[in-house]
């Protein structure tokens, strides 16, 4: 019966008897599949399989070469040379650059090794997807054929990971969710906020989940009726572009009528909200793609659900909507990026490489590459990795100052939703939405400098100009304050209205 496979983060030590790795008893062997074993465990094996996939190992155990990548990141001695005979002295040489090549890499996870063979939650200078791969790469066995074949996916996994990872370093935050929204509304679609579209596509369920067919129109009506009470902003307009968003999605089944307004079906796989949800949100990934937007997962979840807790989410329907062509057409968006900021990292020169990568056959029934080309792809991604590591250090704004916190990007003016349906808020004082039934704005224009001390006032400090008019909140660049009054509390202090008109329409400088 097969064993269980460990988490990917437990790559430090034996699988089978939990043991840390090292030079002496426990040293880490890797299979064809890419699972590691210690070289005890794998000597008491009954069959000559993997114990996790069965995958037959064709190689004699003796002969499998130790993981000296993974030797290294447990601090073992590892030895200079470890001697391996292939057929001639060409694929040695071959083999020798590539093995090298993956050791080198390896080094990257290096802060992340913690005690008793499990990785800690060290900051590392790549991202948790790009380790999760440099992992897969590093478990590879070079010596058998499949372990090649597997070892050349991982790159070119790691490859188009590395291009996304530029793209995001360039992008400016403050403008992709602007960008977003726009792309979505020139296709004529909508997002109206995490608690409203929840809500309107729950609407849009009620209505059809029994297999009704209604028309566009009463769909409309229907779920704006029903959302009025809760949100009065919504109108035919905008729940009409959420419908054209599903619309898009081919979540519907229409069908036409003669002089009359065709009739709209929820397809029977998207009838429960989970399904229905999930091809919304793809819809909208969709639409980012296209508009050459690139948004990591931890992004999509914090714009999509107003959280952390879906980024699994995102990130099963991003891998889903990336095909073998979307590898070439990144490293096209990222050479338009570079030609736009000017390169100062002179990234441009990892184009080759990136296009090797790129042009790696994806499909898991490949053919076996040769030892020329594992070498040429082994070089080629770490080529472009540490590309990726230099700018991170030592040109991106991202990877070396503290962010500054933009207060009208973060904190909200719409009530807390768990607030207003629970009663209760598990985020407290964290949460950014108001915890109050008094909404108003605090004008206080051009104070950039007091934006350090945002976290500590906001919610803590009471309003004290809450009745100025709606133009002016429009103008609004910061906001300090709780923008609630206690019913029991009377404000700190007021301001005469001369006083207030004299800071809404005094000149700016």
């Amino acid at each position: 019966m097969p064993v269980q496979a460990a988490q990917w983060t437990e790559f430090l030590s034996c699988p089978i008897c939990y043991n840390e790795f090292d030079e002496n008893v426990h040293k880490p062997i890797s299979l064809g599949c890419s699972h590691t074993v210690c070289k005890t465990c794998l000597n008491k094996l009954h069959r000559k399989a993997c114990p996790f996939d069965q995958t037959a190992i064709n190689t004699d155990i003796d002969v499998l070469p130790v993981n000296f990548a993974l030797l290294q990141l447990v601090g073992a001695q590892v030895p200079d040379h470890q001697s391996i005979k292939l057929s001639n002295l060409g694929e040695n040489k071959h083999y020798e650059v590539a093995k090298k090549c993956v050791e080198d890499l390896a080094l990257y996870l290096k802060p992340l090794s913690g005690g008793k063979g499990v990785a800690s939650l060290n900051q590392s200078a790549l991202s948790r997807p790009m380790q999760r791969k440099l992992v897969t790469l590093v478990n590879c066995q070079l010596v058998e054929e499949e372990g090649r074949v597997r070892a050349m996916r991982a790159a070119r996994s790691l490859g188009e990971r590395t291009v996304t990872e530029l793209i995001l370093q360039h992008q400016n935050p403050q403008q992709l969710s602007a960008n977003l929204w726009a792309a979505v509304r020139a296709r004529g679609c909508q997002f109206l906020g995490p608690a409203m579209q929840e809500e309107a596509l729950k609407l849009v369920l009620l209505a059809l989940e029994d297999g009704s067919a209604l028309s566009r129109k009463v769909l409309v009506l229907f779920v704006v009726q029903r959302l009025e009470p809760r949100f009065p902003q919504a109108s035919k307009t905008s729940i009409g572009h959420v419908v054209q968003l599903l619309y898009r999605a081919s979540c519907f089944k229409v069908t036409k009528r003669d002089e009359d307004s065709s009739l709209m079906q929820l397809k029977e796989e998207f009838r429960s909200y989970e399904a229905l949800r999930r091809e919304h949100d793809a819809q909208i990934v969709h639409i980012a793609m296209e508009a050459g937007l690139r948004i990591s997962p931890e992004q999509w979840s914090s714009l999509l659900y107003g959280d952390l807790a879906h980024k699994s989410h995102m990130q099963s329907i991003i891998d889903k909507l990336q095909s073998p062509e979307s590898f070439a057409k990144s490293v096209q968006e990222l050479t338009i990026v570079l030609q736009r900021t000017g390169d100062p990292a002179n990234l441009n020169r990892l184009r080759p490489h990136l296009e090797l990568l790129a042009n790696i056959d994806p499909n898991p029934d490949a053919v076996s590459p040769t030892w020329e080309q594992l070498e040429n792809a082994m070089v080629a991604v770490k080529t472009v990795v540490h590309g990726l590591v230099d700018f991170i250090q030592n040109y991106s704004r991202k990877g070396h100052e503290t962010p500054q916190p933009q207060p009208n990007s973060k904190y909200k003016t719409s009530m807390c939703r768990d607030l207003r349906q629970q009663g209760g808020c598990p985020r407290g004082t964290n949460c950014v939405n108001p915890h109050g039934l008094n909404l108003y704005c605090c004008l206080l224009s051009s104070v950039a400098s007091m934006g350090a001390i945002h976290n500590e006032l906001y919610k803590q400090q009471q309003c004290d100009r809450e009745k100025m008019c709606v133009s002016a909140v429009k103008r609004a660049e910061t906001c300090f304050s709780s923008q609630v009054f206690s019913p029991l509390e009377e404000p700190r202090e007021r301001i005469q209205e001369s006083e207030r008109k004299k800071m809404l329409f005094a000149p700016k400088d």
